[in-house]
């Protein structure tokens, strides 16, 4: 039986940097022509990338193209159903809903959440809070921001690669502090595991 050591974070670097990082042009454009009708491509990918790093922090991946490719063929077409499903039932004003539908212990835990999330936002520095808030948040492209800020879509992405490392390790800690209680708010949505590592 073979053992595996899980990687440390400069070997999970590297391995990103040779196996996956040189693919990220084709994965744009497959995605962008097999799965026109998807909003964000670039959160997808990033969440991609999330999963891809968490597997081969657990075992290794003998290709990283083709499974790079797998998971981000899976995660479109999920997305793209769960999006189909809302087109169908009609997207609901969130806001009325929860205004007139909420009983009180809803609206507790919805203020709980939101306070959560200001302590967790306000570790950031002011840039990277920002760029997490607009992207996270309002559902800002990456693109879009990095024209917004006159700054690479990379050095984006690499601040939201930092806020959301310090984010996920704020509400760990606190995880630890409350077991039970603090659980990470809707709003973030945010997978806890490794993260996109950058070369």
């Amino acid at each position: 039986m073979c053992s595996f050591t899980p990687p440390d974070a400069p070997r999970l670097a590297r391995w990103f940097a040779e196996e996956i990082q040189p693919h990220d042009h084709a994965l744009r454009g497959w995605l962008r022509n097999q799965f026109r009708e998807l909003r964000d491509h670039d959160d997808l990918i990033q969440e991609c990338y999330l999963r891809v790093c968490r597997v081969f922090s657990e075992k290794p991946i003998r290709c990283g193209r083709a499974y790079v490719f797998a998971i981000s063929r899976n995660l479109a077409l999920n997305r793209l159903r769960a999006q189909r499903e809302r087109y169908a039932l009609g997207e609901p004003d969130l806001d009325t809903v929860y205004d007139e539908k909420a009983d009180i212990r809803s609206r507790v835990v919805h203020d709980q959440d939101l306070a959560l999330l200001h302590e967790a936002l306000a570790v950031l520095p002011a840039k990277g809070r920002e760029l997490f808030m607009l992207r996270r948040l309002h559902g800002v492209s990456q693109k879009d921001l990095a024209q917004r800020f006159g700054i690479t879509e990379k050095t984006v992405e690499a601040h939201l690669f930092t806020a959301m490392k310090r984010v996920v390790a704020f509400f760990e800690s606190r995880e630890k502090q409350q077991p039970v209680s603090v659980r990470v708010p809707n709003a973030v949505k945010l997978e806890l595991g490794p993260l996109m590592p950058h070369a």
